[in-house]
């Protein structure tokens, strides 16, 4: 409210300088306002983003990196002449409280209470990355002159060896500088398949319509193309054509069923007329 009014440049009539001093003393407020409410204790309320991956011990949820919170903030020593703070906040997921502490020595920071760390640290060397000099290896490179001789030696080799590697890097780098240049070409890319698909999916709903069909079509592919060309176009046997050839297929056919010529043959026998003798017709 303070800082609001401040801004606006508005003073009551009632305002004295000499007896309030600002705006805030008038109206008995403090410039951070809620976050100061507990300044008396030397605690500041501020918004503190989780620096790394944690485990909460009160509902073993995992909380990740770059969730915020409003955390107390509250100096509890020095490093030398670093100030050494403490973060103290709420699960947002249970009643539990995380305290954080800031360790200068490492330039980390520490759980104090409240959660584990997620471990997810690996060998910076693995990973070919350049390792700073030790403070062990400083003092050495201070006194020792063929100790930073030789270690002058190595960085060259290393920077000789990393050369290639950084060259192409610039290259790639290069490449894309001009973004105006890269977004319009892609732009216009987008156009013209946007127009394409377009096309294609018209021409599609018009064979639909034109065929009565209810399925979805399926985009028409390189080997579809070439297997269409490999086909001869032929007409189908048209509906007179099949009665023909029914017709033929039953006339060819023998009236009697398989077996039926040697049964005829034993009742003929049967009957008293020889195998070799003929029927005779009607006189």
């Amino acid at each position: 409210q303070g800082e609001r009014k401040g801004t606006n440049k508005y003073y009551p009539p009632d305002f004295d300088p000499a007896k309030h001093g600002s705006l805030n003393k008038y109206h008995h407020s403090h410039p951070l306002r809620e976050r100061a409410r507990k300044l008396s204790q030397g605690i500041l309320v501020i918004r503190f983003e989780m620096p790394f991956n944690i485990w909460c011990d009160g509902c073993k949820n995992h909380i990740g990196m770059g969730v915020r919170y409003n955390a107390e903030k509250k100096k509890v020593g020095t490093y030398y002449t670093t100030p050494v703070y403490r973060f103290r906040m709420k699960c947002h997921l249970c009643v539990n409280y995380i305290e954080l502490q800031t360790d200068p020595a490492n330039c980390d920071y520490v759980i104090v209470s409240g959660a584990r760390r997620k471990e997810e640290r690996w060998d910076p060397g693995d990973s070919a990355q350049v390792l700073p000099t030790t403070p062990e290896q400083r003092e050495r490179l201070a006194v020792d002159p063929m100790f930073r001789l030789e270690h002058g030696v190595t960085d060259r080799g290393v920077l000789e060896r990393a050369t290639p590697t950084l060259t192409r890097l610039q290259e790639a780098q290069d490449a894309w500088k001009d973004d105006f240049g890269l977004n319009s070409r892609l732009r216009r890319r987008f156009r013209e398949e946007k127009k394409t698909l377009r096309e294609e999916e018209e021409e599609a709903a018009a064979l639909q319509a034109k065929a009565g069909l209810s399925i979805p079509l399926l985009r028409e592919e390189e080997e579809d193309r070439r297997l269409a060309a490999l086909l001869t176009l032929r007409a189908p046997d048209s509906y007179e054509e099949k009665q023909r050839l029914k017709r033929s297929e039953i006339s060819q056919r023998s009236w009697f069923a398989p077996g039926t010529g040697r049964a005829a043959g034993g009742a003929l026998q049967k009957l008293g007329f020889g195998a070799g003798r003929a029927l005779k017709g009607p006189p």
